[in-house]
């Protein structure tokens, strides 16, 4: 089953200086966070924080593209967790043909951001990622989701990219 996520924040790991995206059920109270790499951060930030390049950057390349080929992005699901590796899906459609694409889940998310669409994340990744050796060695899961569900707005904005 997916459960529908907004991005709570972007932060960077105070154990590890790595960002982290913080996704939040938009009807419950589960968090996941997926680290992902700085230029993959920044991407999300900007549209996050809605800074326009100068010139297009890879996700907004795509979005046009998909745009000009009547593309229709319909959601991104993070849909696996395997080996501490997250998997995401990115829906499309296109003359009533529904296909999906294998996706890093930052790309997904940056590419959501960009065209308005939904996210998802299946239930099992959002329960395995509770299991699983996601966090850092510093920091243990039930330290780390203690912290992440008590972080408020002001505390997104202490760690900048």
């Amino acid at each position: 089953m997916e459960l529908e996520v907004k991005i709570r924040g972007l932060m960077m790991d105070p154990a590890t200086n790595t960002p982290v995206v913080v996704l939040q059920e938009t009807h419950g109270t589960g968090v996941l966070p997926i680290w992902v790499g700085v230029p993959e951060a920044q991407a999300i930030a900007r549209e996050i924080e809605k800074i326009e390049a100068p010139r297009p950057q890879t996700h907004d390349l795509l979005k046009n593209v998909l745009i000009g080929l009547d593309v229709h992005v319909q959601k991104v699901v993070v849909s696996d967790l395997k080996e501490d590796t997250f998997y995401a899906l990115i829906w499309m459609e296109r003359d009533g043909q529904t296909m999906s694409m294998d996706s890093r889940p930052s790309d997904a998310l940056a590419l959501a951001l960009r065209l308005d669409c939904p996210i998802f994340v299946e239930d099992q990744v959002l329960k395995n990622s509770n299991k699983a050796g996601v966090v850092t060695e510093k920091t243990s899961n039930e330290e780390l989701r203690k912290w992440l569900e008590g972080l408020n707005d002001d505390d997104l904005g202490r760690y900048k990219m």
